[in-house]
């Protein structure tokens, strides 16, 4: 852990860190006797909690005072590229064109629209009419968030939802559109919303106010009390609902981690019965209407999924008429049906592509791109008539762009590239796609972007981050704030480790339950790759994670502490075996299926051979930063925070060990976007510090 030693390193040394207090509590767990020193912190509502969160914040706070003028300096570069004034790109639905647009200053967006001009055209000359000032909902709220968002048929009536704590429960609000008013119609703790065709019956789904499972489908024709039309009663399952693209049917959606379901009700039917297209266990679909007929993309006999239609009167796989084929290496990711065109979005080799298909040409055409690591995908096209699809693309050196793809021609027209403020040339850096050899001899692709004329000697400062679960994959996205990074000298690179779909399903399928394990040394095997190409070297590499990524940055630390400099673990998952034991909680029985089933004792011991907080040792551990929010509801406050008591009662080492909790905002941080700003600086001059990095 050699390094230039920063003021944070010399300031722990001489401050006492907060000292958590130690209380008995033991459970008997498959005949094993588990002891929990710091379950008292679970007791959010006691003030001794929150009197050491405060502690452990002021001691963060002191032992960093002397990166607050890099942290402001970060703040101001990337507060200063940003176009505060902005305006997103209108879409259309029905005679109406819709938009956020950002003021000077403030930190919320407003939602707006204008009505259509001639040939439906855009008319930026029409009156604005503005649907939600978020910056006026959110004045006087430490925390602030607008999920739902859905305009009615008749474009009369708003449904939007709001969370004020950060928790993720939000709050089902209607407003009229012709007066400004809310009607007396509301809910709480709803996860989606849909309309019927009459303009006044709304289907919702409401979340369980403990497990936080979304399990229940309520029908409230406005004026009425809801019904319950529907409960899922299948642990492992959530559930949504949403408009069908043409309109003509409400879909609920139901699904766990191998299953799902899906449920067709016509939209001008509310009061009907919601007709099911089958669960069977370990099928997993999802379907488009289109005439009277389904498009399925499933995993029937197709682990990466095919295509195929059937008639909506007779959706049975008896009828199944195959559209795209398996295949192997190719994961099928959605599927857009048109009126005229399908727009199918595929992934191979970790990398996205498209491709257009016209029904009635019959015909085939892809959308390339030339970078060597991008992301392109589709970015909302609403109307069903519609002959363009609209996309989003960008990459580690192109900043997020929307284009219109014509679905006759294939021609591309670029509607707006974000502006970087004060001047951005990408030609300065550089991206890359590298491949690295893990310990079976799987090959684990990364991405890497960084400014030109880095030597590649093993000195030069690396930040690796990866997440590695739920199949989510690791994309190759551009970031603003990473620019401070690249320009003082710093190399970015992702690892798309198992536990993601970067190379299919199979790839999540060789990172979950009883071969979680791969996640994390596909992890370590990446670092030494980098270390062994003279990318760095371990006391030069920061790791980052959060989430389950910061279940990965526990497991790799207790592993290889020596092969890593510093790590930032946000919001991390580092509890396991007490949270997945606690059947209450939110990210528990519909995780059996990805992480396993502790009640069962294979899967418990293999769960307990790594989970962060049960394999603390007495032994050196590198320089941690560990951030979390008082009223996230993903991961609680608590597994952090019992996660920094134990290790600073077993650490060996004086490396600084730092916990930031945000006392007012949730799982994604602050919720301004210039709040946000500044957390992500902090971070970041932190890491930069541990660099030796001062300015």
């Amino acid at each position: 852990m050699s390094s230039t030693a920063s003021g944070a390193e010399s300031a722990a040394s001489t401050l006492s860190p907060p000292v958590a207090a130690k209380s008995a509590w033991q459970e008997t767990r498959h005949g094993e006797a588990v002891t929990d020193d710091y379950r008292w912190l679970q007791k959010k509502e006691r003030p001794e909690v929150i009197a050491h969160l405060n502690a452990e914040n002021a001691y963060t706070e002191a032992v960093t005072a002397d990166i607050e003028p890099l942290a402001d300096k970060l703040y101001a570069e990337t507060k200063g590229r940003i176009q505060e004034v902005d305006l997103s790109v209108p879409v259309r639905r029905a005679e109406y064109y819709y938009y956020t647009r950002f003021e000077a200053g403030k930190q919320y967006p407003i939602n707006a629209r204008r009505r259509a001009g001639a040939n439906m055209a855009y008319d930026d000359k029409a009156a604005e009419e503005i649907l939600l000032d978020q910056n006026e909902l959110a004045a006087g709220q430490k925390f602030f968030s607008v999920a739902a968002l859905s305009v009615s048929p008749d474009n009369s009536l708003l449904l939007y939802s709001t969370d004020t704590t950060g928790f993720r429960q939000y709050q089902l609000h209607v407003k009229d559109l012709k007066t400004g008013k809310l009607l007396d119609a509301s809910a709480p703790r709803v996860t989606s919303v849909a309309w019927a065709a009459d303009n006044k019956t709304i289907f919702y789904v409401q979340e369980d106010p403990t497990t936080k499972r979304a399990d229940r489908l309520f029908r409230m024709a406005l004026g009425s009390a809801p019904v319950q039309v529907y409960h899922e009663a299948v642990e492992q399952f959530n559930m949504g609902v949403r408009n069908s693209r043409d309109q003509k049917f409400i879909e609920l959606r139901m699904g766990a981690t191998d299953t799902s379901e899906t449920r067709l009700l016509p939209a001008d039917q509310p009061n009907g019965n919601f007709r099911s297209l089958g669960r069977t266990k370990g099928h997993r679909y999802s379907i488009e209407h289109r005439d009277g007929e389904l498009f399925i993309l499933t995993n029937k006999n197709a682990k990466n999924f095919r295509l195929v239609r059937a008639p909506l009167a007779r959706p049975a796989e008896k009828n199944w008429k195959e559209v795209v084929k398996h295949d192997q290496n190719v994961l099928i990711n959605n599927v857009e049906v048109f009126q005229d065109y399908m727009v199918v979005g595929e992934k191979a080799s970790a990398l996205t592509r498209m491709r257009i298909y016209d029904f009635k040409k019959k015909t085939w055409k892809s959308v390339k791109f030339d970078d060597p690591v991008y992301l392109a995908r589709s970015a909302g096209t609403p109307e069903f008539s519609s002959t363009r699809v609209r996309l989003s693309y960008q990459s580690p050196v192109t900043p997020p762009t929307v284009l219109d793809v014509d679905m006759a021609t294939g021609e591309r027209t670029v509607l707006k590239r974000q502006e970087i403020v004060g001047g951005y040339d990408a030609s300065r850096y550089e991206s890359k796609r590298l491949w690295a050899t893990a310990r079976d001899g799987v090959k684990v692709p990364l991405w890497a972007v960084y400014k030109k004329g880095v030597k590649f000697d093993g000195n030069a400062p690396l930040l690796l981050y990866s997440y590695g679960s739920y199949g989510i994959p690791t994309e190759a996205t551009f970031s603003i704030p990473r620019i401070s990074m690249l320009e003082r000298g710093v190399i970015y690179v992702q690892a798309h480790i198992r536990g993601g779909t970067d190379l299919g399903e199979a790839w999540h399928d060789d990172g979950m339950l009883m071969k979680k394990k791969n996640t994390f040394y596909d992890f370590i095997d990446s670092a030494e790759f980098l270390v062994k190409e003279k990318w760095t070297s371990p006391s030069r590499m920061i790791i980052q994670g959060g989430s389950a990524g910061g279940l990965l940055m526990g497991a790799v630390v207790n592993m290889r502490p020596d092969l890593f400099h510093a790590v930032h673990a946000a919001v991390p998952f580092v509890d396991v075996m007490n949270t997945m034991m606690d059947a209450s909680l939110p990210l528990t029985t519909g995780e059996y299926l990805e992480w396993g089933n502790p009640n069962e004792k294979a899967a418990y011991d293999y769960m307990r051979s790594y989970s962060p907080y049960d394999n603390i040792e007495r032994k050196a551990y590198p320089a941690m930063l560990v951030t979390t929010g008082l009223n996230d509801s993903q991961v609680m406050y608590w597994e952090p925070a019992k996660y920094v008591a134990k290790l600073r009662a077993h650490k060996t080492d004086k490396n600084p060990l730092l916990l930031k909790t945000n006392m007012g905002a949730g799982h994604g941080g602050a919720s301004g976007r210039f709040d946000a700003i500044k957390e992500g600086a902090f971070n970041t001059a932190w890491m930069l510090s541990q660099w030796g990095i001062k300015e």
